[in-house]
């Protein structure tokens, strides 16, 4: 039953951290094992996703229900993957208005012995090295080599994923001929 904790200092606001840390979109950008990302529904106070993990040619995946509380939380919780538990947590604290505090925590267990043989070290590499990622992305975008990552509109439902709509649809105003 690995635990991961992580605790580092970014030049970067809490409230671009955050959004950073949230925008699963961009993370085959950036993270060297992801292999693709499919978001199912976010909302403000939700985000449900899943990461493809590709690590020299070993393939699975997880799929995240993830509870946020912007700037400060992103609590992490299970949705599909080879995993009997994994529940964890960003905390993104403001050090004043350049910089900020990140904490990763997670703590997980494979569903079965033969996965964690397996997965284990591949997954053990994926999030020890996660918050150095997220540290070089961050540097990057302070010093304008990379940008903040988009987040395109979501469908409201997707298979197998209960999914939070974005937003109801409005009509764009009619325009006269």
């Amino acid at each position: 039953m690995p635990v991961v904790s992580r605790k580092v200092i970014v030049e970067l606001p809490a409230e671009a951290m955050f959004a950073l840390v949230d925008g699963v979109e961009a993370y085959p950008e950036f993270l060297p094992w992801c292999g693709g990302v499919e978001v199912f529904g976010r909302s403000r106070a939700e985000t449900r996703a899943r990461i493809d993990i590709d690590f020299h040619g070993l393939k699975s995946h997880v799929a995240t229900c993830n509870r946020n509380e912007p700037p400060e939380w992103i609590h992490l919780a299970l949705a599909d993957g080879p995993f009997e538990r994994l529940a964890g947590h960003w905390r993104i604290r403001p050090l004043g208005p350049e910089g900020s505090s990140v904490e990763f925590h997670l703590d997980y267990a494979f569903s079965s012995r033969a996965m964690e043989r397996v997965l284990g070290p591949v997954f053990g590499h994926v999030v020890q090295t996660l918050v150095e990622r997220f540290v070089e992305r961050a540097d990057r975008v302070k010093a304008g080599e990379a940008s903040m990552p988009a987040r395109p509109f979501v469908p409201a439902v997707a298979p197998d994923v209960p999914a939070t709509p974005l937003a109801p649809a409005v009509p764009p105003p009619a325009v006269p001929p």
